[in-house]
């Protein structure tokens, strides 16, 4: 089954739209009874009323991010687009609030839990307590980054050591955190992102 989703993903192609406007073309083409063409043009044309909509709602996002001061330094940061820097600018609260920058991974849910006993330390998973919806954007921009760099040479640095030895979730998790404490750095000091 797995297998066969992945050959239907890579003979399809493109993006979604795409691949979505072949099969509205290829059922438009296809000998299909009245009874069944009626529904089909109904569902083909609430998909692109739906996506005209999406496009209009992501450029309107894009233009308020390159407004906002803020959003556009966090989107400098590698993981970080207009929609998650839109996110970030407008939901956090104020970082002079957080004593130090673990403070605001912590907060967004992104440290992993303790269950440590008589001198152990033990490591659960994450404790997912915050914003979800912000701790979501991060991961998936992480992952972004993680896919990039998989994709050219994992170099030597922090997150190509991290790729050679733990899965690819548990680093993705990390580098959330090591974003949001960027972002906290960022928001606190007023200074644009730069390498570390």
């Amino acid at each position: 089954m797995a297998s066969t989703v992945r050959r239907a993903r890579k003979r399809s192609g493109g993006s979604f739209s795409r691949r979505t406007n072949r099969l509205v073309t290829e059922a438009e083409a296809a000998d299909l009874p009245a009874e069944a063409r009626v529904p089909l043009d109904l569902l083909a044309q609430q998909f692109r009323d739906t996506k005209t909509r999406i496009d209009a709602i992501t450029a309107d996002l894009r233009r308020s991010a390159e407004a906002d001061e803020t959003a556009r330094r966090l989107q400098a940061m590698p993981g970080i687009g207009p929609i998650t820097a839109s996110v970030l600018a407008a939901t956090l609260p104020d970082v002079s609030a957080f004593r130090s920058a673990r403070d605001l991974p912590a907060w967004l849910g992104l440290t992993p839990k303790p269950h440590s006993s008589g001198g152990k330390e033990r490591l659960g998973s994450i404790s997912k307590m915050g914003n979800r919806y912000i701790r979501r954007l991060l991961y998936l921009g992480a992952m972004g980054v993680i896919s990039t760099r998989k994709r050219a040479d994992p170099g030597e640095d922090w997150l190509g050591r991290m790729l050679a030895k733990k899965p690819l979730k548990v680093v993705a998790i990390a580098l959330a955190n090591r974003m949001a404490r960027q972002v906290w750095a960022m928001l606190r000091t007023g200074e644009s992102w730069r390498v570390a």
